[in-house]
């Protein structure tokens, strides 16, 4: 592995599972500057209510998901068709897709039909059941005192 492969991983590892936070609030200016043109979709458990996901699809992605039933998105980092559960086996079972009020976004509401949604993995070692598994802890400062706090000093911690 080249140092800058260790690098990205060791990145990656914190990002998903440290308690630092790390919000990417340049991702939409990103994706507006790039080729492919997406809308956020929002993925949602039919059965629990739980919000597994949000991605985004392009017309592809979308006919996709309504030919073969199954959730697809389209990847903004690899630019390519992304099929959930295609390589872990985890699909997402298409149950309805919702529209919005201005028609730039979507809801899918869904049914798992692996371990979980998630590419990341819980300690037993299986896909987290959603990717929102930690909250911003706005409870204080270290000291216990209630001071403002700000961007810096929020944490994450587990649901």
């Amino acid at each position: 592995m080249k140092s800058s492969d260790k690098n990205t991983a060791s990145l990656s590892s914190d990002l998903e599972e440290g308690n630092a936070l790390a919000l990417d609030f340049g991702k939409l200016q990103a994706i507006g500057r790039g080729e492919a043109a997406v809308i956020p979709v929002a993925v949602q458990d039919f059965d629990t209510k739980d919000v597994l996901i949000v991605a985004y699809v392009n017309q592809e992605a979308l006919a996709y998901t309504l030919t073969h039933g199954v959730a697809a998105f389209w990847s903004t980092s690899r630019n390519e068709l992304w099929v959930k559960g295609a390589t872990s086996g985890d699909k997402l079972e298409l149950v309805d897709v919702r529209v919005n009020c201005e028609q730039n976004s979507l809801l899918y509401l869904v049914r798992p039909l692996g371990a979980g949604a998630c590419h990341t993995k819980g300690d037993d070692g299986k896909a987290r059941a959603s990717c929102y598994y930690r909250r911003v802890d706005r409870t204080g400062n270290t000291a216990g005192e209630r001071e403002e706090q700000t961007e810096l000093s929020w944490r994450l911690a587990p649901v």
